[in-house]
């Protein structure tokens, strides 16, 4: 199976500042994205009906952007955030990256639709 990148572009009435704090802080996070998890330097322990998941964040600019590398995907695999405020509506504009097999594609963009629609919800619109 051949692994590959797509793009999704997401939009929200909330600042930079709130998206970014309910992708960093652990209180946030379990309220739109995971049943548990545990922050420790830098590296992100998602838990999910027990099974877990290891993220470590390897770069970030506060409010701004934030890049993941997942311990069980191929190197030079990652998932990569970049927020930005659009200066015609004034609303934050999300740009994802992420990777998975090529014949799950449709499924991979289904899960992050439904996972930011309960984040727009969290925080807002």
């Amino acid at each position: 199976m051949e692994r590959v990148s797509f793009d999704m572009e997401f939009i929200f009435r909330a600042s930079p500042t709130i998206i970014y704090k309910f992708l960093t802080d652990a209180t946030c996070l379990i309220r739109w994205f995971c049943d548990e998890v545990d922050i420790e330097k830098g590296t992100f322990t998602y838990s999910w009906d027990g099974a877990e998941e290891i993220a470590k964040l390897v770069e970030h600019t506060e409010n701004e952007y934030l890049k993941f590398e997942w311990e069980d995907r191929d190197p030079g695999e990652y998932l990569e955030i970049k927020l930005s405020k659009s200066p015609v509506t004034g609303e934050t504009v999300m740009l994802l990256k992420d990777y998975c097999d090529d014949d799950e594609v449709e499924d991979q963009k289904e899960l992050w639709t439904t996972q930011f629609a309960q984040l727009k919800r969290e925080t807002g619109g």
